[in-house]
């Protein structure tokens, strides 16, 4: 399936974009890369030229196009069902669901405060506004998710699926704002995300979006 294109913006700036690009990483689905620079004066026809929302990130598989993070990663779990990307036991797999919708869709206030910046560390920011409720419902779904489904593995479900990919950014705005308090589940989950070969090669790339 080497025909996948994924486009992108900023690896340093689009936390939508990081999700699927790390579950295809992390994953091993094959893909070619495209990048769309953000908050440029070309970005905007660019993007309404491509893209069916006029955002990013968008999947294109031949005439296809899926422009949704959490759609793109259910296409691939159809796609590619021997990757395992959801959860095998049913349970499980309810609640990695639950817990990746509700990333999908909450947690407002701590993407607008703290927007992602993936190359910068340790900022201190201040979590008013809603974000310290936002730390704190994270940090439970961590520790519940590894506790009771991931017991013996790194992940929040035993092996790395959809909903680690799903929470990857979130982990870097925890670096790039934190530190935060958090379980000692929770704390090393992020240890384990953050020594992935993926996150770290978006890393370089955000790293290099600065230096651009």
């Amino acid at each position: 399936m080497s025909d996948l294109v994924l486009a992108i913006g900023d690896k340093n700036l689009s936390s939508w974009s990081f999700r699927p690009w790390l579950l295809m990483k992390q994953s091993e689905i094959a893909f070619r890369e495209e990048t769309i620079l953000l908050d440029r004066p070309e970005t905007r026809v660019i993007l309404d030229k491509k893209s069916p929302s006029g955002l990013v990130p968008f999947l294109t598989h031949g005439d296809l196009k899926i422009w949704d993070s959490l759609a793109i990663a259910e296409y691939l779990n159809d796609l590619f069902p021997e990757k395992q990307l959801w959860p095998a036991e049913r349970e499980a797999r309810a609640v990695a669901r639950a817990v990746s919708a509700e990333m999908h869709s909450g947690f407002a206030a701590l993407r607008t405060v703290w927007p992602m910046n993936f190359s910068r560390e340790g900022l201190r920011h201040l979590t008013s506004g809603g974000v310290q409720r936002d730390i704190d419902r994270i940090n439970a779904i961590w520790t519940q998710c590894r506790t009771r489904f991931g017991k013996g593995s790194d992940f929040l479900f035993g092996a790395f699926s959809i909903a680690d990919a799903m929470y990857a950014s979130v982990v870097s705005r925890f670096v790039t704002y934190g530190p935060v308090a958090l379980s000692d589940e929770a704390a090393a989950y992020m240890q384990t995300m953050r020594a992935l070969p993926a996150y770290r090669l978006w890393g370089e790339g955000a790293r290099a979006d600065m230096s651009a």
